[in-house]
């Protein structure tokens, strides 16, 4: 059974892992771009959705513990 530790540790490690994920992203694809490398926009703009994908996986590992 799910409680509410559960929903709110996912919350947290959600967030951390994709501010972790994106921000990197969009740090080091801002700065090939600013350093006129244009392939830095293969990662800065890819970068805000990729984030998402660790809060979505961690939620798939959740509800399957219903």
């Amino acid at each position: 059974m799910i409680n509410r530790g559960d929903i709110l540790w996912l919350g947290v490690s959600a967030g951390v892992t994709g501010s972790l994920i994106g921000g990197m992203m969009l740090g080091i694809g801002l700065d090939l771009i600013v350093n006129n490398q244009p392939w830095g926009w293969l990662l800065l703009l890819p970068g805000a959705p990729v984030s998402a994908i660790p809060g979505w996986l961690l939620a798939r590992k959740l509800a399957r513990q219903i």
